[in-house]
This record gives structure tokens, C-alpha cells and sequence, in this order.
């Protein structure tokens, strides 16, 4: 197979036009094209408002070898990475492996057991996919919380309630990335996925997708049992507690419990598994009508057919924090996803269409061990729970909402200027800026006003803020050997909630990873 790059047409174009173009650069006939198919496809808004789709078409000719001399340089051989599983280990399972959680890690981590005959058991504290839909939408019109079923708990982890973004800085050489991003195709996902350089599939869509995955593993002998969460674990006797009573035996349980998983930290702490505080961040949603990011991105006042407009926005102050954008959701809501009473946390979600008046973005600054105080592993998690607190507090238990303008000011909102908040849950006007302590409250603002130097209107005294993004990756991290294994070598921590991982994707490399190292141990059942 060869490829060629940066292959560039106007946007609209046809696929006659690409193909034409494909021989024009080639220089060959259409006798001579075996096959072609899109690797990658990129905008180029460089010349806006004039604007380009880049490729990197891969493609086969009859006769590769004077076509390589010819265009050396500019046209390459390459070789695709094809994923394989790990060579099955030799030692015997006194039991089936056991999966707890079922977000992106456990439940690619079950996916992968599956395939290789291992018949995995998983254990969520949460509801089925469908189920668990209507408890969140149930807590968005009433405000009426269950805690082991919302947008944190469930049947596809907090990544089912977002925009599903499947983009992912991860280096991979093994092929696991394209790996997810094939098996997402295959349970339903759209196959422009594959070649997107910023894949996204939306909650509505992986809704459908995590049921046919777990269909899947049903079919090959897994189980799944919902509503079942890991009370406690008895080290010496390979044992978990389930719901507080029902003992579960084991020679390998992974842990993917995802990064709100507190009770189930605070648990596994008292019973030594070693853990350490890391970095983290914390900030607010930040609102604005899609058509200013549009205009800004495109130069268009019309997109047409063009994609709802994305950004992604970092800036280093003078006090030397790093502010940045996190989870942009264009054509998005903000939405209330609480996982505790008294508590309130926001995220933002988009589905596939992207079609809401909204653009939204967590903008959000790093927080160190050194900010949030204490020694132990679980001081970043009580952090969290302070502001999350006094969110909860200010806004009286809704999302608490405020004006840019009003922000700097240090000044209560009243009602809305030209923005209309774009929310699933109830939302309330107050002060955002009063969650946080005065210096992360200043970096937040400083962060925002530098951005407007990029996109203009970014800072603009209407913009909504809400509050508080607070998970933004877990708090800590649990460690792992290079077996995968923790301080108890019959537990595996994997995935975001581990400290392994930060996004859809990397979660479920990270439990394909995870599980290779049970393969590689154990043979299958």
C-alpha cells in the first residue's frame, strides 16, 4: 500500500473531484488505480474565510515501484498496523476474571477478554445504558438524584454523557487506537470516525454503541450485573463484597471504576492499596452562540455544510498556571453531572449533530497537591468535594450561572444578556467566581481574557460562566506494577479513574492494555 499527503481541495467538494485529483497529482490514468481509500481528512482555515480539506489518501496502482521512483518524496510505502491479542498465558483461572465498571476501559477491557475466550464478569454500580438515560434525564427535569445512576455512574462510564470526542494524543504503536476506533464502527459508531481528524460520535449515538458492545460479550459467555457495586475487598482471600454482603472470589479483578468513584477510593485506601495524589484541574463551563465560534474559525457568517466549529485554546500567566480549554462541545449543552447529594458538578455533551445555539468549553486551570493541602492520597478528591460544595450552595442546588462581565466584577447575576443558557438541569443566576479560592478565580478570568486575543468576543461581558468542572481526570493514581498489576496483586487498576487515562479513547487503550496482561498471564476459562 502506498500514501500520499496533503492532498488539498476547496471545502464541497465531490468525490469525483477528489479522485480526479488523486490521478492529476499521481499522474495516472484511471486504468492504472487499483483501490484508494481516505487515512486522514483535516480543515485547513488558514486562508479563511477560503477553506480546505487536507488528506492523506492511501491507495494501490499496478505497478508501485516506477510509481515510487517517479514521485520520491512525495508518495511512500506504508504498512498498516493490524492489532493482534497477546499469546495466551499458562496459568490457570480458579474463577472468571471479573471487570469492575463499565466505562470505556472496563468495558473495552471486557470486550477484549471476550474475543480472546475468557468469559469476563462485570460488575456496575450503575444502570444499564437505556435504564440509566432515563435516570439522568429524570434528575434533569426534577433534580431528583440517584447516586449509583447518573451522568458519572452507569452502563458506558461519564464519556456516554459527553460530545464523545475519539481523539487522543497517545502514542500508539501497536494499533490499539485504530483498534477502538474499528470497534466503535463495528457496534454502530459512523465510519467517518476513521479518518476524522477530530472524531466525535455523541451521546446519542453511543448509547446504541455500548448496548451492541455488550450484547457482544454476552454473546461469547461475559456476564454483566447492574446495579452490583464493590463494597469492600478482602485482600488475602481474593475476595470483593458486593452491595455490602454477597462475597465474589477471584484471581483477577480489574478496577475501572472511572474518576468519581470517592466511596470506592476511600475504601480501597483503608484496605492498603497504594495510591498517590496527582495534578489535576478545576474550572467553569464557558457559553457563546456557536456563530461567533464559527465566524471566528471560518471567517463565514454561514457555515453551509461545514461541521459546527471547534477550538482548543491554552495559555501559560504570569503567576505560572496554565489555563486551558477542556472538552469543547460545539453545538452543545452544559449539563448538572452530580454524582452526590449536596454536591454539583458540571460537564458539557453535544449529540451527534451538534445542531444546539450553543458552543461550550470547560476552561479550567491546574491544580497540584501543593494547592489543595495534605499529604494523603485522597486530598485532591476532598478538594473537589469543597468546591463542588459550594457550588451546590450557590446555586441552591441547580447549576449556578454568571455573566462574564459580572465575573470580573465580582458581582451576583441577575438574568442573562445576550446569551440564553443551553442546559440539561435546572440552572439558577448567581456567582460562579465565589466557588473558588481568589487566586484560582483570577487565573480563570486572566486565562479567558487572554483568549480573547484568538478568538474575538471569547471575553465579551455576556459570555456565560457555570460552575464547577471538577472532574476533569481523577485526583489520584493508583498504582500499577509493570504486570498491571496494584499493592494487591490481584487487582488491576485501569483506566481514567486509575490515573491511567484521560479521555474516551485512552481509557480503552488502557483497558485493551490491562487485559493483554491478564491474557498474557492466565489461560482462557
Amino acid at each position: 500500500m502506498l500514501r500520499i499527503n496533503q492532498l488539498k481541495l476547496p471545502v464541497g467538494h465531490t468525490q469525483e473531484q477528489l479522485r480526479g485529483k488523486l490521478l492529476r497529482t499521481l499522474h495516472i490514468k484511471e486504468s492504472e488505480l487499483k483501490q484508494y481509500t481516505v487515512k486522514k481528512r483535516s480543515l485547513d482555515a488558514r486562508k479563511k474565510p477560503d477553506l480546505y480539506y487536507v488528506y492523506s489518501i492511501d491507495f494501490s496502482v499496478a505497478d508501485e515501484k516506477r510509481l515510487l521512483g517517479r514521485m520520491k518524496g512525495k508518495v511512500r510505502n506504508v504498512e498498516e498496523i493490524t492489532y493482534k491479542a497477546p499469546e495466551h498465558g499458562t496459568l490457570a483461572l480458579g474463577a472468571r476474571p471479573v471487570v469492575i465498571g463499565s466505562g470505556p476501559a472496563g468495558l473495552f477491557c471486557a470486550y477484549l477478554l471476550a474475543r480472546e475466550g475468557y468469559r469476563p464478569l462485570i460488575v456496575e454500580r450503575g444502570a444499564p445504558v437505556r435504564e440509566r438515560r432515563e435516570d439522568v434525564e429524570r434528575f434533569w427535569a426534577t433534580g431528583c438524584l440517584d447516586p449509583d445512576s447518573n451522568v458519572q455512574f452507569g452502563e458506558g462510564g461519564a464519556g456516554t454523557f459527553s460530545d464523545g470526542k475519539l481523539n487522543t494524543l497517545v502514542k500508539d504503536s501497536f494499533g490499539r487506537n485504530r483498534f477502538v476506533l474499528e470497534t466503535f464502527v463495528r457496534f454502530g459508531a459512523p465510519e467517518d470516525i476513521l479518518w476524522e481528524q477530530k472524531p466525535h460520535i455523541g451521546t446519542d449515538i453511543l448509547i446504541d454503541v455500548v448496548e451492541n458492545i455488550r450484547r457482544f460479550i454476552i454473546s461469547t459467555g461475559g456476564e454483566f450485573r447492574f446495579h452490583t457495586q464493590v463494597t469492600d475487598v478482602i485482600p488475602e482471600e481474593k475476595c470483593l463484597i458486593l452491595n455490602g454482603s454477597e462475597r465474589l472470589e477471584t484471581d483477577a479483578a480489574v478496577l475501572a471504576v472511572g474518576h468519581s468513584a470517592r466511596d470506592t477510593f476511600g475504601m480501597l485506601c483503608e484496605r492498603g492499596l497504594e495510591m498517590e495524589a496527582k495534578s489535576f484541574a478545576v474550572g467553569v463551563r464557558v457559553e457563546h452562540r456557536q456563530t461567533l465560534i464559527d465566524e471566528n474559525m471560518y471567517g463565514r457568517t454561514e457555515r453551509g455544510k461545514l461541521p459546527a466549529a471547534s477550538y482548543k485554546l491554552t495559555e501559560k500567566l504570569e503567576n505560572g498556571r496554565g489555563v486551558y480549554t477542556f472538552c469543547m462541545c460545539p453545538g452543545g449543552y452544559v449539563v448538572n453531572a452530580s454524582s452526590e447529594p449536596g454536591f454539583l458538578a458540571v460537564n458539557g455533551m453535544s449529540y451527534h449533530g451538534r445542531a444546539g445555539e450553543n458552543a461550550n468549553s470547560a476552561v479550567i486551570v491546574t491544580v497540584t497537591p501543593e494547592d489543595y493541602g495534605g499529604n494523603d492520597p485522597l486530598a485532591g478528591v476532598r478538594f473537589q468535594r469543597k468546591l463542588e460544595k459550594r457550588a451546590w450552595e450557590e446555586g441552591k442546588g441547580k447549576i449556578p450561572v454568571q455573566r462574564f462581565g459580572d465575573y470580573c466584577d465580582d458581582r451576583k447575576t441577575e438574568r442573562p444578556g445576550k446569551i440564553t443558557p443551553s442546559m440539561k438541569g435546572g440552572y439558577s443566576f448567581g456567582s460562579v467566581r465565589r466557588i473558588f479560592p481568589d487566586e484560582l478565580a483570577r487565573s480563570i478570568q486572566d486565562g479567558i481574557c487572554r483568549m480573547d486575543r484568538k478568538i474575538r468576543g471569547f471575553a465579551d461581558e455576556d459570555t456565560l460562566l457555570s460552575g464547577v468542572e471538577s472532574r476533569t481526570s481523577s485526583p489520584l493514581r493508583i498504582l500499577r506494577d509493570e504486570k498491571f498489576a496494584s499493592s494487591v496483586p490481584w487487582i488491576y487498576p485501569c483506566g481514567e479513574g486509575a490515573g491511567y487515562a484521560g479521555g474516551i479513547t485512552s481509557a480503552a487503550m488502557d483497558g485493551l492494555k490491562v487485559a493483554e496482561g491478564l491474557i498474557r498471564r492466565f489461560t482462557e476459562i
